[in-house]
């Protein structure tokens, strides 16, 4: 088997390159830099109004990026996307990621759109969100659902032609921003925990919702580009008596833990997944080789040049589980634990990074931007503080084991397994 790339594909890699290079302007990167600005206490509410947007260089960006067919490569051309295979939307999503430009639709709800959409729906969001007129926050976690997502008790009762929502999510990263909410909700409360649950999606500016914002510590100081976990912020958001349109509904109603699985599974593909867990790998890899002096270097160090290297194989893996996802999935095959694999393996890598960075550097490598002698603007340091929510961003570790374990090796669950063994 070949891990490497075609000569097609390494040409694809030198042309995004030299885009980059020639496009990335001061302008681009003040406007990356303070993307995720505060808002005023007048914002704090629900609606458009004042919500912070895409400045005039990204804008500008993003049209010379479209222009080169570079945005929804993967996503049909009926949809506004490519047509394309998905080893060119890696090779191009991952070199615009390390310099914080997001062209990939990881994490948007697009996929589960894809796959569990009517046609109206795929026509009205994915175009969009592939030209960045949409984007969504993921309306999942909640103070008492959120390793277990399937305890959640946001309800949405059906009334006529709609739903009314009522209930609060926690930690919804974008709802500050984004333009819709791809909600899970308990519509049944007489079946199974997992049975009962429906997706919608519907605009952030519809009445009766109230978002709060959550102020991130990694944050605080301003986290440098590159920064694993950091947001500014994250948000409560809260509905009072939301009413929505049945045609909100993605999946048909109660099917929304099927649809929400598929779609989180799908999502975890990608060159920003990723790059989420190995980056770290990288930044002290080029801080060591650009900080060499003779006969004072810690890349000289053989415990540390031993551990580098053990760390270096480990990104390895999580390199060889993405492109074995993307494979299964461009082939068409039964894609089913493979993203979950990923979710345990990567986190928990980013994690053993991080640990092993901070003991190299030492006192210095824990000091945040700002400081007077942090490293490299502090990021090992802003590291340090978001590398373990890893482990439970999107799905905890646990879960994840979980679910290989019953999609991957056709184990029972934990509670079928009790009965058996009575």
């Amino acid at each position: 088997m070949n891990f490497g790339f075609s000569p097609e594909q390494e040409a694809l890699r030198k042309e995004v390159l030299a885009f980059i290079k020639e496009n990335l302007t001061p302008g681009v990167i003040a406007e990356v830099e303070g993307e995720e600005q505060e808002v005023s206490a007048g914002e704090e509410s629900a609606g458009r109004k004042g919500l912070a947007r895409r400045g005039p260089h990204l804008s500008e960006l993003y049209r010379r990026i479209g222009a080169r067919g570079w945005l929804g490569i993967t996503y049909p051309k009926e949809y506004g996307g490519q047509g394309g295979d998905r080893i060119s939307q890696y090779i191009v999503e991952e070199e615009f990621a390390r310099v914080g430009i997001r062209v990939g639709l990881v994490g948007s709800g697009a996929p589960a759109i894809l796959a569990a959409g009517t046609e109206e729906q795929k026509r009205d969001f994915i175009p969009r969100l592939i030209s960045g007129e949409y984007s969504f926050a993921l309306g999942f976690t909640e103070p008492h659902a959120g390793a277990d997502l399937a305890n959640l008790r946001c309800r949405a009762v059906r009334d006529g032609d709609e739903y009314v929502i009522n209930g609060q999510k926690i930690y919804t990263t974008a709802a500050h921003v984004a333009t819709h909410i791809y909600l899970m909700a308990r519509t049944n409360t007489e079946v199974p925990k997992h049975d009962g649950i429906s997706i919608f999606i519907f605009p952030m500016d519809t009445a009766g919702i109230t978002v709060r914002p959550l102020v991130t510590i990694q944050n605080n100081p301003k986290a440098p580009v590159g920064t694993t976990y950091g947001a500014a912020r994250t948000n409560e958001v809260f509905f009072d008596n939301v009413r929505v349109p049945k045609s909100a509904l993605l999946g048909g109603e109660n099917k929304g833990w099927r649809v929400g699985s598929t779609g989180l599974n799908l999502d975890r593909v990608g060159a920003s997944r990723y790059l989420i867990s190995v980056r770290r790998d990288e930044d002290i890899v080029n801080w060591l080789k650009e900080n060499r002096h003779e006969g004072n270097s810690l890349g000289d160090d053989p415990a540390i040049r031993d551990k580098i290297a053990e760390m270096w194989i480990e990104a390895q893996v999580c390199r060889l589980m993405t492109m074995r996802s993307m494979s299964i999935v461009e082939r068409g095959g039964n894609f089913t634990y493979e993203g979950s694999a990923e979710k345990v393996w990567a986190p928990e890598h980013g994690t053993r990074i991080t640990e092993a960075i901070t003991q190299m550097l030492g006192p210095y490598g824990q000091l945040m931007n700002g400081s007077p002698r942090t490293i490299e603007k502090g990021i090992f340091g802003h590291n340090v503080l978001g590398s373990f929510q890893s482990g439970i961003n999107h799905g905890s570790v646990q879960i994840m084991r979980d679910q290989v374990a019953r999609r991957g090796l056709g184990l029972p669950s934990q509670r079928k397994a009790q009965g058996a063994r009575k």
